[in-house]
């Protein structure tokens, strides 16, 4: 079941496709992802979004060997992504993934029964603000508990990292669900030894079935992964799932497998496997 553990990254930050380039990649997806990449309006969006979308479609390719003209990506009312898996995820009882993008990354992760949440995030310094006036303006997102470890954290820099620390991890448990950024967040409560054993309270309630990790990229990028139970997803999630209750020892197995380490790929690499996928014959 390991290797329904996918944890795949690319740097956009190198990548200037010209004109022609962006529209060879594009032209890989389905016409109605195509148009959920166009509608952004900046260059940059729309970089993040197609590779979003070309990660998706590569990874269900090459985990799940399922031909490129089979897969079908749907999503929820809440706009979380799935995979229309049939035969294919006979393996992995509840494959599903998580796509995320800010400033220079854009990420995936799988698993092949856990929920998955992933999120990235730019420690970006504000512009028109300090760091301490920008943080304020969430500051309903947060228990007391959290707020006053954000507030406590240092420097105006450190109190910076750590909001971002808390709200990365509150993303991915969010997605994770299949829910929206406006779940109460403030109940969802993040304790923590240095940033390692991570655990989550939901209401006062430490959820034992959950798992979390929060890992740096580089260049001030933070990642969270949330690993949890089926039984904690959304209805019209949960409805996209093939199981939703588990055995004690099935569940725990998969609980506790490995968190892979990033992969890092190149658009030119997903570019590469999605045009074999599609057209095999010419590319023996």
């Amino acid at each position: 079941m390991e290797r329904g553990v996918q944890r795949w990254v690319v740097d956009i930050s190198e990548w200037d496709p010209s004109p022609h380039d962006f529209s060879s990649a594009l032209s890989l997806l389905p016409p109605l992802e195509q148009s959920s990449v166009t509608r952004f309006v900046q260059m940059e969006d729309r970089k993040r979004a197609l590779v979003s979308r070309l990660l998706q479609y590569a990874l269900a390719h090459q985990v799940l060997a399922i031909p490129f003209h089979e897969i079908i990506i749907n999503r929820t009312l809440e706009g979380k992504p799935y995979l229309e898996c049939g035969h294919a995820c006979v393996d992995f009882p509840n494959f599903n993934f998580n796509a995320s993008h800010h400033g220079d990354y854009v990420a995936i992760a799988s698993e092949p029964l856990c929920l998955v949440g992933v999120d990235i995030v730019s420690v970006v310094i504000p512009q028109k603000e300090t760091p301490i006036e920008f943080v304020k303006n969430f500051s309903s997102c947060f228990s007391s508990f959290e707020w006053d470890n954000i507030l406590n954290a240092g420097t105006s820099d450190d109190i910076l990292t750590e909001f971002y620390r808390y709200w990365c991890l509150k993303e991915a448990y969010v997605k994770a669900i299949g829910s929206s950024i406006a779940y109460g967040l403030d109940k969802v409560e993040f304790h923590h030894s240095c940033w390692t054993n991570i655990s989550v309270n939901i209401e006062g309630k430490l959820m034992r079935e959950w798992r979390f990790w929060l890992l740096e990229l580089g260049k001030g990028h933070l990642v969270s992964i949330a690993r949890g139970h089926p039984r904690s997803a959304t209805e019209s999630y949960m409805r996209t799932l093939k199981q939703a209750e588990f055995g004690e020892e099935e569940y725990q197995t998969a609980l506790h497998l490995p968190n892979a380490g990033f992969v890092s790929r190149t658009v030119e690499q997903l570019v590469t496997v999605l045009q074999k996928a599609r057209d095999p014959l010419n590319h023996l």
